[in-house]
């Protein structure tokens, strides 16, 4: 089975006690996600005006939220590895929706998204309040982009890529595009950029199809959800963080592309050998 085939793992199939535990677990869920999301921008009544761009408190409450999550769904969360300090830029793998939970546990965090995801019923929401950085796939737009990603790393943000392009059964890791790394190398960033490769391993549970929480192609956002959130029990995920590499050193985004995807598979196949 490889990450483009149709069919859905049989353990998304929800049966038995698995309802009760979407029940129990979506409603704590929910209740999190939301009432922290009412907070988060209360707060930023107050945070916008004074520091704009600069968000010193409401990272610490996605935060919050990210942690818990995982707690109240009962899968268990490992960090391998010391996240940046400083601004700069974050690459990973790209598995499920889960990612941004699993991504924003460990370090506060901005993701880069497509501009369509902004429009999203539901999610465009939920990543706007959360400040997610939304960019056009146009070259036209790349000075544009280049500004954006200047301003928000003056601000000291991180700013979390997913270089394949896409979402996997999260077995195995795709080419990462370098076209992606093009902006990197302007000359308002190259000189004082670093970015950091990060590894997420899902382990599925013990008896459930390997692929249990990757999500992929046309796969239904409810039916995997629900199916997360039924699991018993449930497995883990690994967070690995590799040493940050300094846009200087490398000659091209090619090679950039190339080191940071290494990186990334020798994470995801150290820690699924394991």
């Amino acid at each position: 089975m490889t990450w483009t085939s149709e069919d859905l793992p049989p353990s998304h199939k929800v049966t038995g006690l698995g309802w009760l535990r979407v029940v129990v677990r979506g409603a704590a869920t929910a209740t999190l996600t939301f009432g922290c999301l009412i907070l988060l921008l209360l707060v930023r009544l107050i945070e916008r005006p004074l520091f704009g761009q600069g968000r010193p408190v409401t990272p610490y409450i996605t935060q919050f939220v990210c942690r818990s999550a995982f707690v109240l769904m009962g899968i268990k969360y490992r960090r391998v590895g010391q996240p940046m300090i400083g601004a700069g830029a974050v690459v990973a793998n790209h598995s499920s929706w889960l990612d941004i939970f699993a991504l924003n546990a460990a370090k506060r965090i901005y993701f880069v998204s497509k501009a369509e995801v902004a429009n999203w019923p539901g999610i465009g929401w939920l990543a706007r309040a959360t400040g997610t950085v939304f960019i056009a796939r146009d070259r036209r737009e790349a000075v544009k982009q280049v500004d954006v990603f200047r301003t928000r790393l003056g601000h000291g943000h991180k700013l979390l890529f997913f270089p394949e392009g896409t979402s996997t059964d999260g077995q195995q890791v795709l080419a990462f595009k370098p076209t992606l790394f093009a902006a990197f190398f302007d000359d308002a960033l190259r000189e004082d950029l670093s970015i950091q490769a990060v590894s997420v391993i899902y382990t599925a549970p013990k008896g459930a199809d390997v692929r249990h929480y990757g999500w992929w192609g046309d796969m239904d956002f409810a039916t995997h959800l629900l199916a997360t959130l039924a699991q018993s029990p449930q497995g883990s995920v690994t967070v690995v963080y590799h040493p940050p590499v300094r846009v200087t050193d490398f000659a091209s985004r090619k090679t950039l592309a190339a080191h940071l995807e290494a990186q990334v598979r020798a994470g995801h196949a150290s820690q699924t050998a394991a």
